[in-house]
């Protein structure tokens, strides 16, 4: 779908722009697509308080209910009451390993559509293109799905198994890809499109205000890029956080044996350059991208320092989060993590020393009974420094510092959104506003029930995916069914002056769309 730099007329103006086409904005199109989710006849939860409140009114859909009076009382991995909600009714008793079937079903109406169009880079199912495909997802298979259509199922009629019942990132890209164009929710994509600005508009002849959205769009087989610009009453932050990878912000991090991705380390693999004659790797985070760069190379018996500024017991630590059955290989890492760590004043090792201004002690030494020999945490630790030779040098929560002799450097702690297109790249719409927006730290405050920006410059602006904190696609589709529910509210109100003639106007009409 081609877009054209056209100014739209005062009653021109697109109910919703979505910009990110992962499957945050994936499963927002569903929703606002007619595709409606309702409490089957028949069908029960096994919370016998959520089934209580769900037999109140059956004949409601869930877009049409009071989401707050639905989440009360409700436990669960995220923080986001909605996203604990929409899991529960999705996957009922998921975590406790039950296989409960939804008491959900979907039906389509057409009438309930709200048009809308969704921005992406690349093709649909966003950064999940960009991800190396030979390694297993974090999340069970069934948990990165979308409503509507199972993955094994979809797996099968590709003649593909699942290991452990967990997927590739390729085979979820493709699967998000195929789930588009399943569920007819083309029309509502458009690719190649880089968006430049989001701005608030003053409405035009006693039209209230709405959002104004431009950037660029490379044709289909061009290099080249058209300018856009689109008005909409309704805008969503869908982008995700893993456009700009995190940087540590110590002298000598762009030297050229620093990486800062996990995808620089399968490159030097590919072309050879560690073997287990190499330098150690110095690995530096504890994020389950940090635990894979470990296993890679830790499977290429190349030795590993591995670095990281919390206790391998603290709560907060990821590995502490994941059932030991379910994730072996991260258990493998955490208990690396804890048996390798090192132990100053042990006697020296080659190419490592400590330097002051603590009292001297040899370099780093692991635990005598070696059970992953080659490996060697340093818990507690940061980095303050890397050099030209290759000493990346650490210090301690005491204040006392090591030298590692190192062949490379990965630095993996995250990542931050590319949100250059709002004034100051978001930051005043996070929790901290003089800091960054990340997924962890500080994510965009939302309204939890709504998902709309707190601190936007006027309404009708939404978050959802990770910029909000959500980092699993089990979780993220709350924030799709809170932002669906409030729009339908808004549509219900007729708030935004569209909802009366929505169903007479298809998104392409309203775009002044070149399909």
């Amino acid at each position: 779908m081609e877009l054209q730099d056209k100014d739209h007329l005062p009653g021109d103006v697109l109910p919703v722009v979505i910009i990110g086409n992962g499957p945050s904005g994936i499963c927002l199109s569903y929703l606002l697509s007619g595709y409606t989710p309702y409490l089957s006849p028949g069908a029960s939860h096994p919370n016998p308080l959520l089934q209580s409140k769900l037999s109140e009114q059956p004949h409601l859909s869930l877009l049409e209910q009071d989401l707050e009076y639905l989440c009360e009382g409700l436990e669960g991995r995220s923080s986001n009451p909605v996203a604990v909600l929409f899991d529960s009714l999705l996957l009922p008793d998921s975590d406790f390993g039950s296989d409960h079937s939804s008491p959900l079903e979907w039906r389509y109406e057409p009438e309930r559509a709200v048009p809308h169009l969704v921005l992406g880079k690349g093709l649909p199912g966003g950064a999940w293109h960009a991800m190396e495909g030979s390694m297993l997802t974090l999340s069970l298979a069934n948990w990165m799905e979308l409503p509507g259509l199972k993955l094994k199922d979809w797996m099968r009629d590709k003649r593909r198994n699942l290991r452990n019942d967990r997927a590739t990132p390729a085979e979820i890209a493709s699967y998000y890809q195929h789930y588009v164009s399943q569920m007819s929710l083309e029309q509502n994509f458009a690719c190649g499109t880089t968006v430049t600005s989001v701005t608030r508009e003053p409405g035009r002849d006693g039209a209230p205000p709405c959002w104004r959205v431009s950037g660029l769009q490379r044709g289909e087989g061009e290099g080249e890029e058209a300018p856009f610009s689109l008005l909409a009453h309704s805008v969503v932050l869908a982008t995700g956080t893993h456009d700009i990878p995190a940087r540590l912000g110590v002298e000598g991090e762009a030297l050229p044996f620093v990486c800062h991705s996990f995808w620089e380390l399968e490159a030097a693999i590919a072309r050879g350059e560690l073997d287990q004659a190499s330098d150690p790797v110095l690995v530096v985070g504890a994020g389950l991208t940090a635990a894979d760069a470990v296993l890679a190379t830790h499977h290429l018996n190349t030795p590993v320092y591995h670095a990281f500024r919390r206790s391998v017991t603290d709560p907060g630590l990821i590995f502490n989060q994941l059932p030991k059955l379910l994730y072996p290989e991260y258990h493998k890492v955490h208990q690396m993590m804890t048996q390798q760590q090192h132990r100053p004043g042990g006697p020296p090792q080659p190419d490592a020393q400590t330097l002051h201004p603590r009292p001297a002690s040899p370099g780093p030494q692991p635990h005598p009974r070696s059970s992953y020999p080659g490996y060697l945490s340093f818990p507690r630790h940061r980095v303050v420094e890397f050099r030209p030779d290759r000493k990346c040098i650490l210090e301690s929560g005491s204040g006392e510092r090591t030298a590692v002799q190192v062949s490379k450097a990965l630095v993996l702690i995250g990542a931050h959104p590319n949100l250059s297109f709002l004034p100051g790249n978001g930051r005043r719409l996070g929790v901290y506003p003089d800091e960054p927006i990340t997924c962890r730290r500080n994510p965009v405050e939302v309204d939890p029930f709504t998902n709309e920006v707190a601190a936007a410059e006027g309404p009708g602006l939404y978050a959802m995916g990770p910029l909000v904190g959500e980092n699993f696609v089990r979780f993220l589709k709350g924030g799709a069914l809170a932002i669906a529910s409030d729009l339908a509210r808004r549509q219900r109100e007729g708030r935004d002056g569209w909802a009366d003639r929505h169903a007479a106007v298809q998104t392409r009409e309203i775009c002044l769309l070149d399909s």
